[in-house]
């Protein structure tokens, strides 16, 4: 193969959970569908569609949270990637072809 070292595509699935998950996925999937499923033991058949939407929106929020999206493991790690471009000090070295390392102005 020349020299050459191919990474399959798939390397990463292989330490996931069900080949999508961390452990972390699951326990914010875990804790937001435990928290809906006490809010509808506690709460009731409510026929109200406001009531009933406050009492699934823990699990839509975590299953949000959790589904895996195109360049990124999941839509936290994107809002992370996110919160941290726009809030976090960035420090950028240049190192183009017109500067020489050891040579200073």
């Amino acid at each position: 193969m020349n020299d050459r070292y191919l990474i399959p595509s798939n390397a990463k699935r292989s330490t996931l959970i069900f080949g999508w998950f961390t452990p972390l996925d699951l326990v914010i999937f875990s804790i937001g569908a435990a928290f809906t499923l006490i809010m509808l033991l506690v709460i009731g058949g409510s026929t109200d569609f406001l009531v009933m939407l406050l009492i699934i929106l823990p699990a839509l929020t975590s299953t949000t949270l959790v589904l895996p999206v195109p360049h990124y493991h999941n839509v936290m790690q994107l809002l992370i990637n996110i919160y941290n471009f726009l809030f976090k000090k960035r420090n950028y070295k240049w190192k183009g072809w017109c500067i020489l390392e050891n040579e200073r102005e």
